[in-house]
């Protein structure tokens, strides 16, 4: 009997339901870790969320309606208001937010990561892996920029923009580190990920 599947097995219905296509998972909020960020965020302690919005940036989400959901969340945390989903969505809807396709796209991001399937246990790991996708973007952002500095740059400036992509991506590695080291699980030395993050003064600061 051969157990062996193909390429096109994968796209076969299976018990009925739709095809499988490619790029089915990374859609899947259940699967998106910037969407569970997000859902474990939602349900955080606030001075867990208060943490997390010091050490993530909207930028950091590479799915730009999600970069825009955690600036209303975090908003929230540092204003001391609620930040759960039914306080977001009233604050949405209170700021005019939830109009026209922006605003579809806004409250349907929403209704998403709240029913991730994230607890707020795991919201301390799923940042730094929120931030681990986004350093490692920054270095195919940097190869591009490399590529067409080499291009477009005179000759006299080519070594001072390497320079500066250096310096940009030693701040992200450094700052990557802190997170990984603040958030790190309890058998590491750090902290469980219901709690405040440990303190590193003598690292980069997020």
């Amino acid at each position: 009997m051969n157990t062996e599947g193909t390429y096109e097995d994968l796209t076969h219905e299976v018990d009925g339901d739709e095809p499988i296509e490619v790029g089915d998972l990374l859609d899947d909020p259940r699967t998106d870790v910037e969407a569970l960020c997000l859902c474990a965020l939602l349900w955080s302690a606030t001075g867990v969320a208060g943490h997390v919005s010091d050490l993530l940036r909207s930028t950091d989400f590479d799915r730009v309606v999600y970069g825009e959901l955690f600036e209303v969340i975090t908003a929230q945390v540092q204003a001391g208001a609620p930040h759960d989903p039914g306080s977001i969505a009233a604050t949405l809807t209170q700021s005019g937010r939830t109009g026209g396709h922006r605003g579809a796209r806004l409250t349907r991001a929403l209704a998403e990561v709240t029913i991730a399937g994230a607890v707020p246990e795991t919201v301390g790991h799923y940042a730094v892996a929120v931030l681990s996708a986004a350093y490692r973007r920054g270095f195919h952002r940097a190869a591009q920029s490399m590529a067409d500095a080499a291009e477009q740059l005179p000759q006299d400036l080519l070594f001072e923009h390497l320079l500066s992509i250096g310096k940009a991506q030693r701040a992200a590695t450094e700052r990557l580190h802190h997170a990984q080291t603040s958030w790190s699980p309890p058998h590491r030395g750090g902290h469980s990920a219901d709690t405040e993050p440990t303190t590193n003064k003598g690292s980069a600061t997020a």
